[in-house]
């Protein structure tokens, strides 16, 4: 590793939600030199403003610490990004997200002599918008893929539409990891991991929750976990219009169900059977050897993302789990998937290492940011996707965009909660209520 890489190194990420922040903190934990524990390098978060901006509490409970963390408007940060020098920054975003600040980045460091390496990935399994997020995400100067599988499937997009694919850079899920499984615990634990939005009606989020409730009672011996992701009133990545907190409220449930919270790692750490519908939370057990089970009661269907686990040998129903039914991964789609259950997850991330490496020793810096959509590829596209983050076509900022020059005061960060509380009690309760009268 050139030394220029290996000292005094400055790190940003910006996030836009709990889940967002986790990857982007721990990805850009990941593509630090292994071999350096250098005091020196910085890692400053920037927590992107908007409805699933991260509480308090959601930041302690993914339990990724930087050096710095603020919360931002999109042309604050852009502002920010002027003023500072960074070595790397990892924009951790939605796919629009990333569109408006590559574009936003390229105005603001016109004529800088140097500028840090962008790095942008997702978060999780990739099994919707596929096209539609790559092509938001081309231009960072490295894209990061999962598995193996996603590094050939981003490939082929950039290629077919004729956008360079040399970005596409093949990593793993940052947040793997934990001791391996090593038989049943006492008693015999098995854990839900609940989606925001997968499903999303209340019949089908219903039926789920009958049936954990269900497999608690017809096995007595075992402890049935409910793993939530937010409370009510907190969001995610995801909306969450009907938290299973809700559901459950009412209802007659044995003592050996209960809801948790906390970080999935430590669930893991005492789970024996990992139920899902399409959670990364699949992958984590994997990682680990735990049995894991995809479900399949409410079909196999690209809505759902259970879709991706096909040919993964987790594939089952409740009445399978009911019965005593023990899944059995498929080592060769696990092996696509980046899991890396047999070691190789220690050096997933040399190769995206190395390229950070050789573009920040590249003589006379690296080239402007050059995305796929410009006004000219995507005029009736792009325009819209800057102006949401107060951006014009060129990624200028707007006239009357936020200003950056000082902090937001008493009264603003008042105004700011109170938006954000009526945004969520609109999404969680006025919502849903209209989309019901409008089925009647």
């Amino acid at each position: 590793m050139p030394a220029s890489a290996t000292k005094s190194l400055r790190v940003a990420v910006l996030a836009d939600s709990d889940t967002r922040w986790k990857w982007g903190a721990l990805t850009a934990k990941r593509l630090i030199p292994s071999e350096s524990d250098d005091p020196d390098i910085r890692l400053d978060g920037y927590l992107l403003r908007g409805r699933a901006t991260p509480t308090a509490r959601q930041l302690q409970e993914v339990g990724v610490h930087a050096d710095s963390l603020r919360e931002v408007t999109a042309v604050e940060f852009l502002r920010e990004m002027e003023q500072q020098s960074y070595d790397i920054l990892v924009l951790s975003l939605v796919g629009g997200g990333v569109q408006a600040m590559l574009h936003g980045l390229r105005s603001a460091w016109a004529g800088r002599e140097k500028r840090p390496v962008v790095v942008t990935g997702y978060v999780g399994v990739v099994y919707e918008k596929l096209a539609d997020g790559l092509l938001l995400r081309h231009g960072a100067d490295l894209v990061l893929a999962n598995s193996r599988q996603d590094a050939d499937r981003f490939r082929a997009v950039y290629e077919g539409v004729g956008a360079d694919s040399s970005s596409v850079t093949e990593v793993a899920l940052p947040f793997l990891g934990g001791a391996p499984y090593e038989g049943e615990h006492k008693p015999y634990t098995v854990v839900f991991a609940a989606q925001p939005s997968v499903p999303d009606s209340r019949r089908d989020r219903t039926y789920l929750l009958n049936r954990l409730i269900q497999h608690a009672r017809k096995h007595p011996e075992r402890e049935v976990l409910l793993k939530l992701r937010s409370k009510p009133g907190e969001h995610t990545t995801h909306i969450e219009e009907l938290p299973y907190q809700k559901l459950v409220q009412g209802k007659d449930v044995p003592a050996n169900f209960r809801l948790v919270y906390g970080h999935m790692g430590d669930v893991l750490d005492h789970t024996d059977l990992l139920v899902t519908m399409s959670s990364t939370a699949a992958l984590e057990a994997l990682h680990r050897r735990i049995p894991t089970v995809v479900l399949t009661d409410l079909g196999i269907r690209e809505a759902l993302g259970n879709h991706h686990f096909v040919g993964s040998g987790c594939l089952a129903s409740w009445d399978q789990l009911d019965a005593g039914h023990r899944p059995a991964p498929d080592a060769d789609w696990v092996a696509r998937q980046g899991v890396a259950a047999d070691g190789m997850y220690a050096t997933a991330f040399d190769a995206a290492r190395e390229r950070i490496a050789k573009l920040l020793d590249r003589p006379g810096g690296l080239p402007p940011l050059n995305p796929y959509y410009t006004p000219e590829t995507a005029p009736g596209y792009l325009p819209g996707i800057l102006a949401r983050h107060h951006l014009g076509p060129d990624g200028v900022p707007l006239p009357g965009a936020p200003a950056a020059d000082k902090a937001p005061g008493p009264v603003r960060q008042i105004v700011r909660r109170a938006a954000r509380g009526a945004y969520r009690h609109g999404v969680q309760r006025v919502a849903p209520v209209i989309r019901r009268m409008g089925e009647l």
